[in-house]
């Protein structure tokens, strides 16, 4: 009797070949890793939704809040509007911005403004930062009561800028009562006399300057002190086995550990700095601060609003300040960019 073969043997001289050897083992079929693939889009697909519903309130308020506002500005510059005026917006195209570069009643007072902001953000930012890394470094013990330092160092920063602007028209008010000529009248035995902190043209700016960091430095140190204790403990161990000195870890470990927090509180006083108003105002319409050495971008905008009832050039104002903003921030993004980046 003749054997009959299968119907799926293979023919003679051909032999069925093994699936494919990988690293792992034998490779998975193309239909088992369809699945695969199919659940990581799945799951990233999930994420995506719950990351948007994350910050939808957060990009709502960005909208409500920030780009209505300025679409707003954008449309009211091209407009001659009075504050209370009986008589109807007239349209003026670009000539607030003519007026803002060309005219010397504005120009003036605009481009003073602007390197008074110029020269604050210049001296705070690099100030600001250095001394908030040097208390967050100081702070980053492992001490008994080192939360009652750290609260201390931070408190100024729940403080309004407008109380901080009033307790240091305090501190550098010009009579003899003031809190500062006090005491350095006290340390030179009746030598010195009043001086006018907030009045002269050569203090005015510093005092603002000086009352900015104390109530801001505190915010810098708290995101620094974050940074710090992220950097892992094995590094400095190391470190010492090598026997470096302070300095040598500061530089070789601490710095690069957190540079990227640093990148970041640098930005941030950057943008702050630009925007400085409250204690300015409080100080020029109280404290007998010195209003051409310390006017700012910010400033003038509301003053120009409220006081000289301007609304149209308020507005082609703060359009223009907000794009040279832009502008510098992507310039010094750009600048201290991590070479890793693209």
């Amino acid at each position: 009797m003749n054997s009959v073969e299968p119907a799926h043997a293979a023919p003679p001289g051909h032999e069925q070949a093994a699936p494919p050897e990988t690293p792992d083992g034998p490779a998975r079929p193309a239909s088992s890793a369809r699945p695969a693939r199919s659940a990581r889009s799945t799951r990233k697909s999930r994420d995506g939704v719950h990351g948007l519903l994350m910050s939808t309130p957060a990009v709502v308020g960005l909208i409500a809040f920030v780009g209505v506002p300025f679409v707003y500005a954008v449309v009211l510059s091209f407009y001659n509007v009075r504050l209370g005026s009986p008589l109807a917006p007239t349209f003026f195209g670009l000539e607030q911005y003519r007026r803002l570069f060309t005219d010397p009643d504005l120009s003036g007072p605009f481009l003073r403004a602007l390197l008074n902001n110029l020269t604050f953000a210049v001296v705070v930012v690099p100030l600001q930062t250095g001394l908030a890394l040097a208390l967050a470094v100081l702070l980053n013990r492992k001490l008994k009561a080192i939360g009652v330092f750290r609260s201390f160092f931070f408190m100024p920063v729940v403080f309004p800028m407008a109380l901080v602007a009033v307790i240091w028209r305090l501190i550098l008010a010009r009579s003899d009562q003031g809190m500062l000529n006090s005491a350095l009248d006290a340390v030179s035995f009746g030598n010195w006399g009043a001086f006018d902190w907030l009045g002269d043209t050569a203090t005015a700016m510093a005092s603002i300057i000086v009352l900015s960091v104390w109530q801001g430095v505190g915010f810098q140190m708290v995101i620094l002190l974050a940074g710090l204790q992220q950097i892992p403990g094995e590094l400095y161990e190391a470190a010492q086995l090598d026997r470096a000195t302070r300095w040598q870890q500061f530089r070789h470990v601490t710095l690069p550990g957190i540079r990227g927090t640093l990148v970041f509180v640098a930005l941030l006083t950057s943008v702050l700095s630009f925007r400085v108003f409250d204690q300015v105002y409080v100080l020029v319409k109280g404290g007998g601060l010195d209003e051409d050495a310390t006017r700012t971008v910010m400033y003038q905008a509301v003053t120009t609003a409220f006081d000289q009832n301007n609304i149209g050039q308020a507005s082609a104002i703060t359009v223009v300040f907000f794009l040279i903003v832009v502008v510098l921030t992507l310039i010094q993004r750009r600048v201290v960019r991590p070479a890793h980046e693209d």
